[in-house]
């Protein structure tokens, strides 16, 4: 259980100090999730490679959840002042940055997993003033994009069809845009704190989840719940960001450090995410008994007639510049000739 891990953890975040953060020589990097995750293993990673390479100048020091809190807008904000000045955002950023539910939608991004990651990641979509500025008129700098593997759902029944998830009380996370998809679907989602979940589920208060893999296992929400099932709707994307004056006020060196290092870490990433699903998925199979489903085209195909209408919700709640960055991944996805609903958006 992840909670263990916060009693213990939980450091003020003015011990952490703040001063000379443009020439700091430790990278305080917070992340949403506690060791063994996919954030955890990719800072891992991150960490060597910039140690590495500036000589041991630079020291990254890791801040899993739990280290500087546990609700996320702790850490956004500690983003935004400075005090921590690289971190991941996810699903929970969306009251930060708005423009970024965009990761939130469904059935936007191509099926093959490391192809998506390398649209989000290219300099057409990372780098466009429509995404950088999403960032930057809230103090922060977007630098990349790490999917985790796909979101799956687990229920206790089973589910092919919109049909079955009539009135399903699904746990999903607080963003609206999530929200408006599992309505569309027909469930009735609802939000339980993330610590909470485990037990909503054991008793009833939460018929459903959604979860990458890595994580189903390692907070064991499986061994609550009979079915999951892989619809391939999309993946759990986590932002990679930076404050907005820390990462402008670096040095022409430290920021080619960083900006390389970023680059290097895409496929990493993608192999970090693929592996560490694969091996909790053969643990979930051998300490349970739950079934696995995997929608075909077919069914996937009606949930993702359900699911396109909300990209109108998405630009009517963000406005432009999230329309525009949508039509960029749906115009990266279509020049790069994937066959799946990549029509343009915004007028």
């Amino acid at each position: 259980m992840q909670t263990r891990h916060i009693a213990t953890g939980i450091l003020a975040l003015s011990m952490m100090g703040s001063a000379s953060i443009a020439l700091a020589d430790t990278w305080r990097f917070g992340l949403e999730e506690t060791e063994g995750s996919v954030q955890y293993e990719y800072a891992q990673a991150f960490k060597q490679l910039i140690e590495k390479k500036s000589d041991g100048d630079i020291t990254v020091q890791i801040l899993p959840y739990g280290v500087w809190g546990s609700s996320y807008s702790t850490l956004y904000d500690a983003i935004q002042n400075g005090s921590i000045p690289l971190s991941f955002g996810s699903g929970f950023l969306g009251g930060t940055v708005p423009e970024s539910q965009l990761m939130s939608l469904n059935y936007v991004m191509p099926n093959d997993q490391l192809e998506a990651t390398e649209i989000l990641n290219s300099d057409a979509f990372m780098k466009s003033d429509a995404w950088q500025q999403s960032f930057r008129t809230r103090g922060l700098v977007p630098l990349a994009a790490l999917p985790e593997g796909y979101q799956v759902w687990t229920a206790n029944k089973a589910i092919h069809t919109p049909a079955d998830m009539q009135g399903l009380q699904i746990r999903v996370m607080d963003n609206s845009l999530l929200r408006a998809t599992y309505q569309a679907y027909g469930a009735s989602p609802i939000t339980i704190a993330y610590g909470e979940l485990y037990s909503a589920l054991q008793q009833g208060q939460a018929e459903g989840n959604i979860q990458p893999v890595w994580a189903h296992e390692n907070m064991g929400f499986y061994e609550v719940q009979d079915y999951m099932i892989f619809a391939e709707q999309s993946q759990f994307i986590a932002n990679l960001i930076a404050n907005e004056d820390w990462y402008d006020g670096l040095s022409d060196d430290q920021r080619q450090l960083l900006d390389t290092t970023i680059h290097e870490m895409v496929k990493k990433g993608d192999e970090i995410q693929k592996q560490l699903n694969q091996d909790r998925l053969k643990t979930i199979e051998e300490k349970s008994d739950i079934k696995i489903i995997h929608l075909d085209q077919a069914q996937r195909d009606e949930f993702r007639k359900l699911a396109k209408p909300i990209r109108d919700d998405f630009v009517n709640l963000v406005g432009e510049r999230g329309g525009k960055a949508l039509d960029i991944l749906l115009e990266q996805e279509k020049a790069r000739g994937d066959k799946s609903d990549g029509d343009s958006q915004s007028s």
